[in-house]
């Protein structure tokens, strides 16, 4: 059982390396075609703790935010479906 359970998760880790280094091939061939980034624009918000554990929010306005069009975060920028998803930004 033990032997089954390694064989399993060493063909999950070798399967996401191959879906990881397919996505950057993919993602750095639409780069050097002129495309692979992409920009949303977030919402920032600051979030302060007050007297019985209560929270105010105060907006610090929208900003552009760069984005790879790829699966994975790459170049040091988050993937575009999850920005797209997750459009308000929240700070403590």
């Amino acid at each position: 059982m033990k032997r089954l359970l390694g064989r399993v998760v060493i063909g999950l880790i070798g399967a996401l390396a191959v879906v990881y280094v397919g996505d950057w091939a993919v993602w750095r061939v639409r780069v050097a075609m002129g495309g692979g980034m992409g920009k949303v624009t977030v919402a920032s918000m600051t979030s302060v703790t007050l007297k019985d554990n209560k929270e105010e929010y105060f907006y610090n306005g929208s900003a552009v935010e760069d984005c790879s069009q790829s699966i994975f975060p790459q170049a040091g920028s988050g993937a575009c479906w999850w920005l797209n998803r997750h459009k308000i930004v929240f700070e403590k």
